[in-house]
């Protein structure tokens, strides 16, 4: 659980269907609509941490031009 003083207060805009549905799995899941908001916006910041790992892990790697690189499948009989 989080501490109250690391908590902070913001207001968003909900469609109305994606409130409705997020209400009623927090009812049935017993947890808090603020939590569930929480977990659903830490998981797609983990997911673009692992890209930008990806990224630099991947910087190295020489670029290849998209002409080029259709040119030469069409060359190879790929396309």
């Amino acid at each position: 659980m989080v501490p109250v003083s690391d908590l902070r207060r913001a207001t968003i805009y909900l469609e109305a269907d994606l409130h409705r549905a997020l209400k009623l799995k927090a009812a049935v899941s017993d947890r808090s609509v603020s939590d569930m908001v929480n977990e659903a916006v830490r998981l797609v910041l983990s997911e673009d941490a692992d890209d930008l790992s990806a990224f630099e892990e991947r910087i190295a790697e020489p670029e290849v031009e998209f002409d080029a690189f259709v040119k030469s499948l069409k060359r190879r009989g790929k396309l």
